[in-house]
């Protein structure tokens, strides 16, 4: 195993790779710059695109651009103009919510969760929504503080989605045909690995990938929930994982910088890292269909 360091840019909070599969590039965002970037690591090119506020989720569009969640309210980014224009907005979430953190399902659906964002009195007013391709968006359900990490397994019929303030992942049964979900269970805690779950993804074999915020790792969990695998990082707050390459064998690692809370800055964080070696591989990221 091989862990590389990305230098084309660093991230104030790197969030939200999505590797496109087609053009062979990273997108991943950085919330404290209200950024997008675009890495195509065959050149190592790097391109960007600035937004009007911090991002918190995104996906490649089957039409092309992407959509963008931002507060409360989904967008369509052209990536030719980097002009926005708004889809739908979430008129039930509670004013100190943000949309943070979504993954597109095996039927172009856009799921995405909503997030507490006081730090100092944190309660569960979070929750998670569903994108429908043709612009409804519905409320999915609730009791969540810091959502992160929603991901799908391989056959689509479950969800995994973490409340980062729980240290735990969750696991829903997934209805394909309607978007709707079932009771959660719980799927994995990490509090033994030293920190919270962030951003996950799920390879072809079913085993959840999670970013361990505050623990410098990534943690493999077997598709019942057993900790397989850990990866130690060179810095402490990854954000996200996911796998991208010609082969979809690579792990890409987007990290925050500790100075996004007001904290000493560490040395390398806020960079993309690659992890190769690892012996196995990840699914193609679905598109929104709408």
């Amino acid at each position: 195993m091989q862990i590389n360091r990305i230098d084309a840019c660093r991230c104030l909070c790197g969030e939200g790779p999505v590797w496109d599969e087609v053009e062979q590039a990273l997108y991943f965002f950085d919330i404290g710059r209200q950024l997008i970037h675009r890495y195509e690591p065959s050149i190592g090119s790097l391109r960007e695109w600035t937004l009007p506020q911090g991002p918190g989720a995104m996906a490649l569009r089957v039409r092309g651009g992407a959509v963008v969640a931002m507060k409360d309210t989904v967008y369509a980014l052209d990536f030719a103009t980097g002009a926005l224009a708004p889809i739908v907005s979430a008129g039930d979430q509670p004013p100190r919510a943000t949309f943070n953190d979504g993954k597109v399902d095996r039927q172009g659906r856009f799921v995405i969760g909503s997030c507490e964002t006081d730090m100092h009195d944190p309660k569960p007013i979070g929750g998670l929504y569903g994108l429908e391709p043709d612009g409804r968006l519905t409320r999915l359900g609730g009791d969540i503080t810091y959502s992160n990490s929603p991901c799908f397994s391989p056959d689509g019929k479950t969800l995994y989605f973490s409340d980062s303030a729980r240290h735990t992942i969750f696991a829903f049964p997934y209805d394909q045909e309607t978007g709707r979900v079932g009771e959660r269970r719980v799927f994995a805690d990490t509090q033994a690995l030293g920190g919270m779950p962030d951003g996950a993804t799920v390879d072809s074999e079913g085993r959840v990938w999670a970013a361990i915020f505050g623990g410098g790792k990534i943690a493999a969990f077997t598709p019942e929930g057993a900790l397989e695998r850990v990866v130690d990082l060179p810095v402490s707050l990854p954000g996200s994982v996911m796998f991208g390459g010609p082969n979809l064998d690579q792990l890409y690692v987007v990290t925050i910088d500790p100075a996004f809370f007001g904290n000493p800055a560490e040395e390398g964080a806020g960079y993309t890292y690659v992890v190769e070696g690892l012996g196995v591989r990840g699914l193609p990221e679905p598109r929104f269909a709408g």
